[in-house]
């Protein structure tokens, strides 16, 4: 599956998330709310942001000045259902981009920009087709539970490079991991009420996003 993985990801990001396999997912409702959440989670150590995508009229200026000001941060745009939503987002430097769906002319038009595109996948059919072209998103994830993913593993191996997302908790990292999954994302769970990270998620997530993961399959 590498080559796939190679052919659909011109960002690399399958890579960086093979030494920090965690993804902040924010929907945050003004520039003031994004800048406190980006600064919560990179102090906790992500190097992987999504900014939901938003009719927000400050939206695109807040996603033109992320990269001068977390240069250390990946960052990304989720929720991305149609192929214009690709052509906005590469205008605005992002780097990669999430869909909750797996559509074929998303794919052309990420190809055709050299965008990064992860499909959301549910179904074995969405798995078998999006991940013969690269990495999936497995949403929502938390519906699904991580023996959905270890139970695919016997007849549909090899995988391809896969992210849960949708609903996930920092507790539940172990266990989704565990069953074989490479990344998993993570939103509005992280946060309380001032946009810090909740108490005790640091110490949580620190072994994660260092890269230290078990991301094997256990019977």
């Amino acid at each position: 599956m590498e080559a796939g993985v190679r052919r659909g990801d011109p960002s690399g990001l399958c890579d960086s998330l093979r030494q920090s396999p965690l993804l902040a997912v924010l929907r945050p409702g003004s520039p003031a709310q994004a800048h406190r959440q980006i600064d919560a989670v990179a102090a906790a150590g992500f190097h992987h942001v999504e900014l939901a995508w938003s009719q927000e009229p400050w939206w695109l200026e807040l996603l033109q000045t992320l990269p001068n000001q977390w240069p250390e941060l990946r960052f990304g745009v989720a929720g991305v259902r149609w192929a214009e939503q690709l052509v906005v987002a590469h205008a605005q430097g992002l780097r990669f981009a999430m869909s909750p769906i797996s559509c074929p002319l998303m794919w052309e038009q990420a190809d055709a920009l050299e965008l990064t595109l992860v499909p959301g996948v549910f179904s074995p059919t969405e798995v078998h087709r999006a991940g013969a072209r690269g990495a999936v998103k497995l949403f929502p994830a938390a519906s699904l539970g991580p023996s959905y993913w270890r139970q695919l593993r016997g007849p549909m191996a090899p995988m391809p490079f896969c992210i849960a997302a949708g609903g996930l908790r920092p507790a539940d990292l172990s266990a989704w991991f565990a069953s074989g999954v490479e990344a998993v994302a993570l939103g509005s769970t992280l946060f309380d009420q001032q946009d810090r990270l909740h108490a005790g998620h640091a110490e949580q997530l620190e072994p994660y996003l260092r890269g230290i993961t078990t991301n094997q399959e256990t019977l």
